[in-house]
């Protein structure tokens, strides 16, 4: 069995943050032909949900960066690399530092999940706390309303660069926390920052994947540094013309852009699909 593994934002979506029209034919034929595939993302199963619904996404599912495996046909999540309180408090103490709110994701009894926030000290804040209250399922909610039983998932923050620069250089002397970051969807020099386990990595998810359906090959897409730990451990590994210059020097080769839809193109080649 050969697995191919999806990264979303930059890779399997267009710049609109959509499965183009090519993209779901390709996902369409794919399936028919039966060929597994599953996602690997940063993003939460709620921020992803409505995206992947109705593409042929049957299997296993890779959250948060490997923090949480999805099943949809229990509708329960395995391999959970949750926060630690000693490592929330550091991470929370290196943003509050820097004036910027932190956005703390739980999982909760019940498969509940639930995004809690301190003061929103600016525009840019509130407009993401509007966004992530515009996801299916997910509650935004100020911090004094978290429950004593909810579990942390990972710790989300935006800010000016510098901000952002500071909170980093605090994460990386703990040994158990990572920490992703990027440039912020609305510009004007902001970035946003991502933390979580050190254990939870796409590479290790995969890993847990590929033991659980008996994968012999596993062929991943990816454009970020969260990326490479799954470029590591799979048979082949695919970058985007849009990725960064050091993930398409990782990759086994480079592709077409996610605006251009590379991966759909890739693919419909290295299966016959047509088109």
């Amino acid at each position: 069995m050969e697995l191919i593994v999806f990264d979303l934002d930059g890779t399997l979506l267009n710049r609109q943050g959509e499965i183009s029209t090519y993209t779901r034919d390709t996902l369409a034929s794919l399936s028919k032909r039966g060929i597994a595939y599953t996602v690997a993302t940063g993003r939460t199963l709620h921020a992803a949900r409505s995206l992947l619904a109705g593409h042929g996404f049957l299997l296993p599912q890779v959250y948060k960066n490997g923090v949480m495996i999805w099943y949809p046909e229990t509708n329960d999540y395995t391999h959970r690399n949750f926060l630690s309180l000693k490592e929330v408090e550091h991470v929370l103490e290196a943003i509050l530092a820097q004036n910027v709110t932190p956005f703390i994701f739980t999982l909760e009894p019940g498969n509940r999940h639930a995004i809690y926030h301190s003061r929103l000290r600016n525009k840019t804040e509130r407009n993401l706390a509007v966004e992530f209250s515009r996801r299916d399922g997910v509650e935004v909610l100020p911090a004094s309303r978290m429950p004593a039983e909810a579990e942390i998932t990972n710790i989300s923050a935006l800010g000016k660069s510098t901000a952002v620069e500071a909170i980093n250089a605090m994460i990386e002397a703990e040994p158990h926390l990572v920490a992703y970051a990027g440039d912020a969807w609305d510009g004007g020099g902001w970035r946003w920052i991502d933390i979580h386990h050190f254990a939870a990595s796409k590479g290790g998810a995969i890993d847990t994947l590929r033991t659980q359906l008996g994968v012999d090959r596993i062929v991943c897409f990816g454009d970020s540094d969260n990326d490479l730990s799954m470029f590591d451990r799979a048979d082949e590994s695919y970058a985007p013309a849009n990725a960064a210059p050091h993930v398409q020097e990782a990759a086994t080769s480079v592709i077409g852009s996610h605006d251009e839809d590379g991966i759909a193109r890739f693919l419909r080649a290295r299966f016959q699909l047509g088109g």
